[in-house]
């Protein structure tokens, strides 16, 4: 296949490397394969595999119900076709962290993250979620730590205690966290920039920040994030909200019209999808049939 020219080893240490510089990094949300490859075109710095975005992918609500065996798969699908580092949202690690982390660490992926809510989760902006004791997800990522291999995989610790017990007990959540090997802390649902700024102050850990829209936290600007301290800045949901707002809304006026022809220009063309798969590069010399030309395919 003609994806990718790294090997998964040095897109790990790359990312290592880029972390240490304290300059944001951007990992917008791909729902596919074929949206991990814009974002890499587009010179983004990574890849985000949302758990949420997956569940809605496959018609179900962001409460645990997909398994370790479908995100890893999926996963595997968005990560292998770019050099970017990707990186998968791992739920509350599927019962079993030491198995998920050796799952994922086999894949085309520089890290994952695991979360402290009870194994029937719901979205990190919604209320009413329930949180471990830190002592169980101190085991939890001692685990996790254990299991890997490959000491660039990241182990990311995702805490949402900050709806459900406030800024403070996050802080010592954090700690622990942090005390218990995790390798970056991302502070779910923090309301503005005060709150963002008092975790960077206590933590001793690279910092991952969720820009989600329509949710509990503010919406900063990446540079606004790198000068609080922060190193990498998700949009998890974005690529999938912009496409299926798009999608709804043809929809509708294919039904109303009962043509596609008002819309047309809002489509991506048959040669920008063309260029985009790289269709080109699978021609085979001397075979007419894979001897094609994006050109004049408007």
């Amino acid at each position: 296949m003609h994806f990718t020219k790294k090997k998964i080893s040095e897109i790990r240490l790359d990312l290592k490397k880029q972390l240490k510089k304290n300059k944001i990094l951007k990992f917008p949300g791909a729902y596919n394969s074929l949206t991990a490859k814009l974002i890499a075109e587009i010179n983004f710095d990574g890849i985000y595999i949302s758990g949420a975005v997956m569940a809605n992918d496959l018609g179900f609500p962001d409460i645990g119900i997909t398994t370790l065996k479908e995100v890893s798969y999926r996963a595997n699908q968005i990560a292998r076709v770019t050099d970017l580092p990707s990186i998968v949202d791992a739920d509350t690690g599927f019962n079993d962290c030491k198995k998920t982390i050796e799952a994922f660490e086999k894949l085309d992926l520089s890290g994952c993250h695991i979360e402290d809510q009870i194994n029937e989760k719901r979205c990190g902006h919604l209320d009413n979620k329930e949180i471990i004791p830190t002592n169980e997800m101190v085991k939890k990522i001692k685990s996790a730590v254990k299991s890997r291999k490959d000491k660039n995989f990241l182990i990311i610790v995702r805490t949402d205690a900050n709806i459900v017990e406030g800024i403070d007990k996050t802080i010592e959540r954090i700690k622990a966290y942090e005390e218990a090997g995790a390798d970056m802390i991302f502070p779910e649902a923090m309301k503005d920039e005060k709150e963002f700024e008092k975790i960077r102050k206590i933590s001793n850990t690279f910092l991952l920040a969720n820009m989600t829209e329509f949710g509990k936290s503010k919406i900063l600007t990446s540079i606004e994030l790198e000068n609080l301290g922060y190193n990498i800045v998700i949009y998890p949901v974005t690529t999938q909200r912009l496409a299926m707002k798009s999608v709804e809304d043809g929809l509708r006026i294919i039904m109303k019209d009962g043509h596609q022809n008002n819309i047309i220009d809002k489509m991506q063309t048959r040669k920008r999808l063309y260029e985009l798969v790289e269709y080109e590069k699978y021609n085979t010399l001397g075979k007419k049939i894979t001897d094609f030309k994006t050109d004049g395919h408007e």
